[in-house]
């Protein structure tokens, strides 16, 4: 199963309680397309939210693009490198970051604060290799 581009953005629910300390992988939708391996050219769509209020603080649904990166070489948090990889293309995932995976004390701008547990659901678009692509002037 491709990504199916008719897939909305998704909701999510406020956990509350405690955060975990460890990364959390659950697969909402498991894909059956590519395995996203280290290295991989990476296109994923993402909600994100703050554990301690329940706001979301970014989003690619809203931009109307997903985010492209190489996952696995420190382009993204850690949290997203470890959570992403072993995901297939189709697939939808909820990762649970601890701060030491996400953005630590400091925080991020404004928008995520010092010390913060972030949730995001992720639906991976496409995972190649780099450079995939290119001799047909595809990126």
């Amino acid at each position: 199963m491709p990504f199916d581009p008719s897939t909305t953005k998704p909701e999510i629910d406020f956990p509350g309680d405690n955060p975990p300390a460890e990364l959390v992988i659950e697969d909402i939708t498991v894909g059956d397309g590519a395995e996203a391996k280290a290295g991989d050219a990476i296109k994923a769509h993402y909600v994100g939210v703050a554990w301690s209020t329940g706001e979301e603080f970014d989003a690619s649904w809203n931009r109307g693009a997903p985010l492209d990166f190489q996952v696995g070489v420190g382009q993204v948090i850690q949290g997203w490198d470890q959570g992403i990889v072993g995901m297939k293309v189709g697939g939808r995932r909820k990762l649970i970051i601890p701060p030491a995976l996400g953005y630590g004390d400091q925080g991020a701008g404004g928008a995520i604060k010092g010390g913060e547990t972030l949730i995001f659901v992720v639906d991976l678009v496409s995972a190649n290799k780099p450079g995939a692509g290119s001799a047909f002037g595809l990126r």
